[in-house]
């Protein structure tokens, strides 16, 4: 159908509706709804017996098995709070291998014998549930026939409501296993792994002289970066509505080169669909922090303050929903996509990821006088360490489709893991290995030459956008995390490979004689001594950097397939089953889920773009040519032949492309999808883009980049 300018003019059109204003009082802090729909803390001191709120939060806080005892008061009190509010239906959320959440409805509601209905709920129903969820992927650990499956209530992430216009859902975050007890969500093993990293960071603490801490809590503060564009727009492309992505689009004319967008004046549309999301995420009790313009036109970013690893990655999964739930009422869709705009920026994730104790220390907090501080020391080296020995696992553990279009470029750290200190800690490092020269850095200032203004105290550390995984401050940032990713794998492996490594060092503690502070002295000398090489603080994106990173050994893995084997590497497996975070069984299940999954969306992605380009561009690109021929223009003539021919052509080759060999599956069908159908691809598009630059504006049938990136 031709394309006309009036429905750019239809796309730009939006009335605020005013909807989120009114008279409240925000200078009290009891009229802003944080937490509002969660079944918090205090609601539960305020509904619950007081011996049982004791318990329970005995239980929480020490980290022990749940009592069966408590469910039912507990599940009695949340019953009827949610009920209160309007909820006529539960669900057990869990975050099956598929990345998303998932959710089926139960009604509180059962018929009695009066012909009348009691609302129900028991303390085993909360704690179990049986979704069934046979058709979710398994990788091998559960056959057709064994359908069940369950979820097991995790009391330490707060049930909440999920507020509909047509009522309210209680949802109680849960665990995810199948009858034989294998973990098959992403919940269960980053709860596995966090245990595993408090238990050896006590015994690390306790050799270090700290005898106040009982545990220790990983937290993560993530930085969300999306797209907006028009629904309009979004609807008019089946790439888009398929894939994510888009799979034809010339480069417009303007693009991000000039940096207007970044950080700019957020448009009004946009500004009024973060304040709606954020209002919506405060209820839900998500501590969103941040709102921004990010690089590319039409992209943002948002991010919440630190909360523990367990409890911030089900608010991210939470966020992702609202977001794009939100966005609708603003006649806009939220794009989660790593790359969903060729050329432009990409979507990441930055995962901020720190340590601390339940007394309230930051593990990774340097202090002012960072040198002297041999406990702060003792942990960055182990992150280190741990880093340096499986610098395969962490790069897999963000690896998708999608962020093979957007890790090694220019917006996005490279596929090579290293680690950026920043300019003090370096200095640190290399004196305690050297011995010489004095590791202390005096303060500074920045005078910025006006007297109105005051001096900014100079950071040595100052990040490195460059770095994959650096330290900032206080926490380490792993920024190579996708935009649609869920965090708890990479936490996941983050807190595992920690444990190990501080294990390892706890181990060098335990067999040295030496006065404490010099055998931590020692200890840190020799894991930075020996894996030093790990750590880089110039420009990730220089070619120079890839070489010099071979000549140190450091892997660079450039996609997918080439990052999935590490999830079976022998030192994967031995440190996920020491700690019994995954078993073998667990992680070859997922290496066979995550395999598929590349293959089942190269496969999507190329039957998407072998159907677009024949049935809508190469029309498209046909009746231009028939208009230039007839009007005797010989030389656009040809060029439009040319294109067409090739295009045709390139059609043909990724049609045969997309007939899979007989026999290949796993891993070896994701190397064929790779090799064969994306390459295919790749030529399909180039000549498509080409053409879109030369058919006529109202016979071509897609919204181009010009329109979708700028038209807010």
């Amino acid at each position: 159908m031709a394309r006309f300018r009036q429905q750019n003019v239809a796309a730009a059109q939006w009335s605020p509706n005013g909807g989120s204003l009114g008279t409240v009082d925000l200078t009290q802090a009891k009229n802003y709804p944080f937490g509002d729909d969660v079944f918090s803390l205090a609601v539960q001191r305020q509904r619950l017996p007081k011996d049982v709120f004791k318990r329970l939060q005995r239980t929480l806080d020490e980290g022990e098995a749940l009592d069966a005892s408590l469910a039912d008061a507990v599940a009695l009190a949340m019953k009827e709070w949610a009920l209160e509010r309007g909820a006529t239906h539960y669900t057990h959320m869990f975050q099956p291998l598929t990345g998303s959440t998932a959710e089926k409805h139960d009604s509180f509601y059962d018929p009695d014998s009066d012909g009348t209905t009691l609302a129900e709920f028991s303390g085993t129903e909360l704690i179990q549930g049986e979704p069934d969820a046979s058709s979710f992927p398994t990788g091998g650990v559960r056959a057709t026939f064994e359908a069940r499956g369950y979820t097991a209530w995790d009391p330490t992430s707060p049930a909440f409501i999920l507020e509909n216009p047509n009522g309210a859902l209680l949802c109680i975050p849960t665990a995810f296993a199948s009858w034989t007890g294998e973990a098959l969500d992403y919940k269960i093993p980053l709860l596995r792994s966090m245990e595993a990293l408090s238990h050896s960071a006590i015994r690390a603490l306790r050799l270090l002289g700290d005898d106040q801490a009982n545990r220790v809590f990983t937290t993560v503060g993530p930085e969300q970066e999306y797209f907006l564009i028009d629904e309009q727009f979004y609807f008019e492309r089946p790439d888009l509505v398929t894939t994510g992505r888009t799979l034809f689009g010339a480069q417009p004319a303007k693009g991000h080169e000039l940096d207007d967008h970044y950080f700019g004046s957020i448009p009004e549309r946009v500004l009024a669909f973060m304040m709606d999301s954020e209002l919506e995420l405060a209820r839900l009790g998500v501590p969103v922090k941040t709102r921004h313009n990010e690089v590319a036109p039409g992209q943002y970013e948002l991010a919440p303050v630190f909360e523990n690893s367990n409890v911030g990655s089900d608010h991210q999964q939470l966020t992702m929903q609202v977001m794009k739930r939100v966005a609708r009422r603003y006649g806009l869709v939220c794009l989660l996509h790593e790359k969903p705009f060729a050329g432009v920026n990409g979507s990441g994730k930055h995962n901020n990821w720190s340590m601390g104790t339940d007394t309230g220390h930051n593990l990774l907090e340097p202090g002012e006088t960072p040198a002297d501080n041999l406990n702060f020391l003792f942990f960055c080296a182990a992150v280190i360490k741990a880093v340096n020995k499986h610098q395969g696992l962490l790069r897999a553990s963000v690896a998708n489709i999608g962020q093979d279009h957007r890790l090694g470029a220019n917006e996005a750290p490279p596929a090579i893991v290293s680690i950026f200190l920043g300019a003090d800690l370096d200095k640190i490092f290399e004196a305690m290995e050297s011995g010489e020269g004095d590791p202390h850095t005096p303060a500074s200032f920045l005078g910025l030459g006006a007297s109105v203004l005051p001096p900014l105290p100079m950071h040595g550390g100052d990040r490195n956008r460059t770095s994959p995984f650096a330290f900032t401050g206080n926490k380490f940032e792993f920024r190579a995390l996708g935009s649609s990713m869920s965090l708890a794998f990479p936490n996941t492996v983050l807190n595992t490979i920690v444990a190990e490594a501080i294990d390892e060092m706890c181990d060098g503690l335990d067999s040295n004689g030496a006065d404490v502070a010099e055998a931590v002295a020692a200890e840190v000398k020799k894991a930075y001594s020996e894996n030093k090489q790990v750590l880089f603080s110039g420009d990730n994106y220089e070619d120079e950097w890839h070489a010099e990173a071979k000549r140190r050994g450091l892997k660079n893995l450039h996609t997918t397939p080439d990052a999935l084997p590490e999830v079976l590497a022998d030192t994967t497996v031995a440190a996920m089953e020491k700690y019994e975070v995954l078993s073998r069984r667990e992680l070859e299940s997922r290496f066979e889920v995550w395999a598929e999954q590349y293959a089942i969306s190269a496969n999507i992605e190329a039957e998407t773009t072998s159907s677009m380009a024949r049935t809508m561009l190469l029309p498209a690109a046909l009746r231009h040519l028939a208009l230039v021929e007839a009007a005797g223009v010989e030389g656009l003539a040809t060029q439009a032949r040319s294109l067409v021919e090739e295009f045709s052509a390139a059609i043909v080759d990724l049609e045969k492309a997309n007939i899979h060999p007989d026999g290949r599956e796993g891993l070896d069908l994701a190397l064929y999808a790779r090799d064969h159908q994306l390459t295919a691809m790749a030529k399909v598009r180039l000549v498509g883009d080409r053409l879109e630059k030369i058919v006529a504006d109202d016979l071509w049938p897609l919204p181009k980049y010009s329109e979708m990136l700028f038209i807010k």
